[in-house]
């Protein structure tokens, strides 16, 4: 394999002349980079990346660390950023935390030993800390994706849960339903919690309030979800409509709903909120609040990279993204 002594020597060259041809560090007349450029093509020399990387103290690679690479939305998250960071001319490796704090702390800790350049975590415990410094005690870029956490200081990109739980159940309202019920994700998190608020919210506008049997948590996951929902329905005097805080939830409840022979919307509207792959193929199709999940991952990956050069200096930054509601089939005015 060609080293870069063998492209000065064919070249005429110094090996310094080389390098600052290669990585254009210096000036070099027209000639010479002509000389040195033909040689590295006459020779096939590669540089080293790891020597490169080594010389800048950057590693060139960015951490992701998901909630639950089960759930579609995360699946579609990681497609999305490693188109991303690939164009920012960055690897990168992924984590999947199964939202347990416990492995976000050992994946944090793992990731300081790979010197990662930054961190796109998306949160589930109710710390970042371990992550907040390198082997060296510098801080590490981070952007925290999704959700939030209390008394962070990293750059955030999110959606309005506020306005998701809210647009959903305000649709459900102007159908005429007042027995809302709901699928909740977790409440401490900044997501469940949001969602939750924004229907209550809806709600108590028009002085209601569900019925504390009919909230329930489904954890962000299907199986969760599918429990849940099947005993919500099977009540004695269940809710005319659901919300349904993500779109992975809404695949347990829409399931729920088939097994115990009842019929959507006929027998129970559904809304909620996310977006994962193929659920606008669901029949009825569902009515719902979508996240731009590639715009959003990509501001997410601008911020990162953003944050790597400039150091962590500055002031956070909160980018908001609105949610758009998608009217589907799976509502239907109240019928009494």
């Amino acid at each position: 394999m060609a080293t870069i002594r063998d492209v000065a020597k064919a070249s005429g060259v110094s090996t310094a002349t080389v390098s600052a041809v290669i990585n254009d560090s210096a000036y070099v007349s027209p000639e010479l980079r002509t000389r040195v450029l033909a040689a590295v093509r006459d020779l096939g020399y590669a540089p080293s990346t790891t020597a490169r990387n080594l010389r800048s103290g950057r590693s060139q690679l960015i951490a992701l660390v998901v909630a639950d690479l089960a759930n579609p939305f995360f699946s579609r998250v990681v497609w999305a950023a490693e188109a991303a960071v690939a164009a920012w001319g960055y690897a990168m490796v992924v984590f999947n935390s199964d939202e347990k704090p416990e492995a976000e702390k050992r994946i944090l800790a793992r990731i300081r030993a790979l010197s990662c350049d930054g961190v796109m975590l998306v949160p589930v415990g109710d710390s970042t800390q371990g992550v907040k410094r390198d082997n060296d005690g510098r801080p590490t870029p981070t952007v925290l994706f999704g959700r939030t956490v209390a008394d962070d200081d990293s750059d955030t990109v999110t959606i309005d849960n506020l306005t998701a739980g809210r647009e959903a159940t305000n649709y459900l309202l102007d159908l005429g339903h007042r027995r809302i019920g709901t699928v909740t994700g977790p409440l401490h998190l900044s997501t469940g919690k949001g969602r939750y608020e924004g229907m209550l919210g809806a709600m108590k506008a028009r002085g209601l309030a569900p019925e504390p049997g009919h909230v329930r948590s489904g954890e962000f996951r299907e199986d969760a979800a599918y429990s849940v929902a099947r005993s919500l329905l099977q009540q004695p005097n269940p809710p005319s409509a659901l919300y349904v805080a993500s779109g992975v939830m809404a695949l347990g409840v829409m399931r729920a709903i088939a097994d115990l022979g009842l019929r959507c919307p006929e027998d129970i509207s559904i809304a909620s909120t996310d977006t994962i792959p193929g659920i606008g193929g669901l029949r009825p199709r569902l009515t719902r609040t979508e996240h731009p999940v590639v715009d959003m991952t990509s501001e997410a990956v601008r911020l990162l990279i953003d944050r790597i050069n400039r150091g962590n200096g500055t002031e956070p930054r909160n980018v908001v993204f609105q949610p758009a509601l998608i009217v589907g089939d799976s509502c239907a005015p109240f019928r009494g």
